[in-house]
């Protein structure tokens, strides 16, 4: 099951990003995870917070363009070759990774996905007995 990821676009200037997580903080939304990439003039936050929907609204009244991204969350184990395991699954489902990004959790790591093709990455992943977070959850670890 995917969940959704916030998507925010900042000018790639001292303050911008300080000031996206003052909002945040200030309407109490907890950033569970980060990203965060850049170019020479903006850059892309991608966050998974524990109220999608409050935040994309809080940070749309407040000037910031603000989306939704369907994003796939897994636990995986604590251990070498474990996402190595999953990437080579990908490889061999010819399912391709846009980007990644992770987070720890109080007993495993978890794994953001964006792939290309959401279903067929589900449906391999739970074959290999892997289960996705719900957005519940995600707030929850």
């Amino acid at each position: 099951m995917s969940v959704k990821q916030v998507s925010v676009f900042l000018e790639n200037k001292p303050g911008t990003l300080n000031n996206m997580t003052k909002v945040l903080s200030d309407h109490n939304i907890n950033i569970r995870a980060l990203s965060l990439a850049d170019t020479n003039d903006f850059g892309i936050v991608r966050m998974l917070v524990n109220d999608v929907y409050e935040a994309t609204t809080i940070l749309k009244e407040e000037n910031f363009i603000a989306r939704f991204t369907p994003v796939l969350v897994y636990a995986i184990s604590d251990e070498a070759g474990s996402l190595n395991k999953i990437l080579q699954s990908f490889t061999e489902a010819d399912v391709n990774i846009e980007y990644m990004y992770a987070f720890a959790g109080k007993q495993r790591a978890y794994m953001i996905f964006k792939v290309t093709d959401v279903k067929k990455a589900e449906s391999l992943l739970s074959a290999k007995g892997l289960k996705s977070l719900t957005q519940e959850q995600i707030a929850e670890v």
